[in-house]
């Protein structure tokens, strides 16, 4: 099947997402989903599941989930997985998660994986895996404790978001910010774009 060039994106595509962070960074270029449809799936690691694969399953798994129910339409997902090694952090729910993650990752070097899954009408699948390295310092327990105390943590994987009041403890990124923050912009551009999608 031969796509279609020029199709504005905001007619044809639905986001499989609920984060508002996605749908956020989305409208930095320019992109308004025709609408967003969270996909309810089991996220739960498998055994031995790297976390660079477990990040592109989601987002494939995601995609697939919605894209059942909407064979006519461009489906967009993705999935932020934090990581030290093999180590895949969890999303924050508790202050006993947050504590336990940001005592984790602090003083030491971690990567963010970014897994985007694109479906298209036809069924096709377009997959990227994007890998930032984080570098976040030590806090003290005094910092510790009122971060904890904050919201600023709560559903976020890793227990921090690098665009809220964590940024502080940032010393050095390497690789795509944008992917931190939950999609990276320039990957996701090039998929729609590649499939035909304007973005203008």
């Amino acid at each position: 099947m031969s796509l279609r060039k020029n199709i504005m994106v905001s007619d044809m595509l639905i986001l499989a997402s609920a984060s508002p962070r996605r749908k956020q960074l989305l409208g930095q270029i320019g992109v308004k989903p025709f609408s967003i449809s969270a996909a309810n799936i089991d996220e739960t690691p498998l055994k031995a599941e790297k976390p660079s694969e477990y990040a592109k399953r989601m987002a494939y798994e995601k995609a697939q989930a919605i894209a059942h129910c909407h064979n006519e339409k461009y489906v967009l997902a993705a999935d932020t997985v934090v990581a030290t090694g093999r180590t895949i952090l969890p999303k924050a729910e508790t202050q006993d998660d947050v504590r336990k993650s940001m005592t984790h990752l602090g003083g030491r070097n971690h990567r963010v994986y970014g897994g985007i899954c694109l479906i298209l009408p036809d069924g096709l699948t377009r997959h990227r895996l994007v890998e930032t390295r984080v570098f976040m310092r030590r806090l003290s327990q005094g910092e510790l404790s009122a971060y904890c105390a904050s919201s600023d943590w709560k559903g976020k994987a890793g227990g921090y978001a690098i665009q809220g009041n964590a940024a502080q403890y940032i010393k050095k990124i390497s690789g795509s910010y944008s992917n931190v923050v939950g999609l990276d912009l320039y990957s996701t551009a090039q998929l729609l774009k590649g499939a035909g999608l304007s973005l203008e």
